[in-house]
């Protein structure tokens, strides 16, 4: 049956009411979604200490070297200058080499010039080394990329290093270390990377459990299908998939993959959220909705048992793997379990209420039609009865309230799921670009991730 015009027509009016809402309650009085959020508490890094805890060429990190780039090379072209008037270049050749870096790293340098200041007022950014054309440097640097910057204060107190640090990887550096007592070394991944993709999705062959016991593959899941979630009063669920926000079968990209001591194993990209608690307690409050990439070990998930129970599982391992395909299903609960470990729907914004509720209208219309025309599927008319499957509720009220630092402590172990050579993996990682990735991402994801870069504090998102 084909949608009258009043029909569509209340639905658009029901997106523009639950939008303007949204604006009106980050503008007005009260703790609002445009208001800034108190900064979190920041702990110096240690002289010698690195962070991710692995090596800057694993693709955990900044990634491997591409070749050195001279003012002759085809690639000099893709460099940008930095004439930031908050950051100081020392330039000591005179020929602004320091100024010249990619994309991204100036991205990141501004974002610390501003913390800097921020941190210390009247203090400035100093950048001592950048792109390198004369050879300064140790063969495969990423310098002569001009993905690496040496940093330190203007003032050049060197007590200050420790958190200026830490401050780099708040900015989004993809490796930090206090290499030295009088600069410290930042770098980034190549902006083609395809590590460097925004959004959080799972890999098509991780598992998620349907209505009736069974087990599909993201790949093979459909909207309509109902999944093992965990709704907000504790109850195990069968959720409801309503759309995928990314799906893309074809595009690689780089998974966190967090394997705890029971044996579950939950890969998931670095900006997706997974509710991590410090200790294993049966305490759901203490399970907070986090970026993957604060995942560290001796840190919880919660993972499914037998008879619908729920009990946290300490992580033993957290390494990163290369695969190809990715999903992230939206559920009505804004949660599933993948491969038994709960994850949320969510990624981006490190606020799982704030993102379940921005989806609501999305919600509305799919219950909308619903009601309206009675459009279910098979399995969803047979598995109605069955949505509820715990016996002992897990009372998380609030489950999804909380944030809390966290430290990104990886290994880097590469996937053999699928059985590639390397000259072939590079020709499929070639073809499709990252232009070629955020096709598949879902019109509303795409308006809100716009909004909230206009009413959320930059803080909100993943660096």
């Amino acid at each position: 049956m084909k949608q009258s015009w009043w029909a569509r027509l209340s639905q658009l009016g029901l997106l523009a009411v639950w939008t303007c809402i949204w604006l009106v309650q980050g503008c007005g009085p009260g703790p609002g979604y445009g208001i800034r959020t108190r900064p979190r508490k920041l702990t110096a890094m240690h002289y010698k200490q690195f962070f991710p805890n692995f090596s800057e060429n694993n693709l955990g990190a900044s990634g491997r070297a591409e070749g050195k780039i001279t003012r002759n090379s085809e690639h000099f072209n893709e460099l940008v200058c930095n004439y930031n008037p908050d950051i100081v270049f020392k330039d000591e050749e005179n020929t602004n080499a320091d100024r010249f870096m990619t994309k991204r790293c100036k991205d990141c340098l501004n974002r610390l010039a501003i913390a800097v200041m921020n941190q210390w007022p009247g203090v400035h950014l100093r950048v001592t080394e950048a792109w390198d054309e004369d050879g300064h440097h140790p063969p495969n640097s990423l310098h002569y990329e001009g993905r690496a910057v040496d940093i330190t204060t203007d003032d050049r107190e060197t007590e200050k290093y420790g958190l200026l640090a830490q401050l780099a990887v708040e900015a989004g550096f993809d490796w930090v270390h206090y290499e030295s007592k009088y600069h410290i070394h930042c770098s980034v991944k190549a902006d083609h990377s395809v590590a460097v993709e925004k959004g959080g999705c799972f890999p098509g062959w991780a598992r998620v459990t349907v209505a009736g016991g069974g087990q599909k593959t993201l790949s093979s899941l459909a909207p309509g299908d109902r999944i093992m979630a965990l709704s907000e009063t504790g109850q195990v669920v069968f959720s409801q998939v309503l759309l995928f926000l990314h799906q893309d079968q074809d595009s690689w990209s780089t998974f966190l993959s967090l394997e705890t001591e029971d044996g579950h194993r939950l890969a998931l990209t670095p900006h997706h959220l997974v509710f991590l608690a410090p200790h294993c307690r049966l305490d759901s409050s203490e399970f907070q909705a986090q970026f993957a990439s604060r995942a560290r070990i001796g840190d919880c998930v919660l993972i499914h048992i037998a008879e619908g129970q729920v009990r946290p599982s300490r992580i033993s391992s957290v390494s990163v793997e290369e695969s190809v395909g990715v999903y992230a299903p939206l559920t009505e609960d804004g949660t599933l379990f993948v491969d038994g470990v709960l994850a949320s729907s969510y990624a981006l914004v490190e606020d799982h209420r704030l993102a379940h509720w921005a989806f609501g209208p999305l919600r509305l219309l799919y219950s909308f039609d619903q009601l309206l025309w009675g459009e279910t599927t098979e399995e969803q008319q047979t598995t109605d009865s069955e949505t509820t499957c715990t016996k002992t509720p897990l009372h998380s009220s609030t489950l999804f309230t909380k944030d809390r630092e966290g430290i990104d402590v990886n290994s880097c172990t590469l996937n053999k799921q699928y059985n590639l050579s390397g000259p072939l993996r590079m020709k499929i990682k070639e073809k499709h670009s990252l232009q070629r990735q955020t096709l598949n991402v879902h019109w509303y994801a795409k308006l809100l991730y716009s909004f909230g870069s206009i009413f959320l504090d930059s803080n909100s998102f993943h660096p």
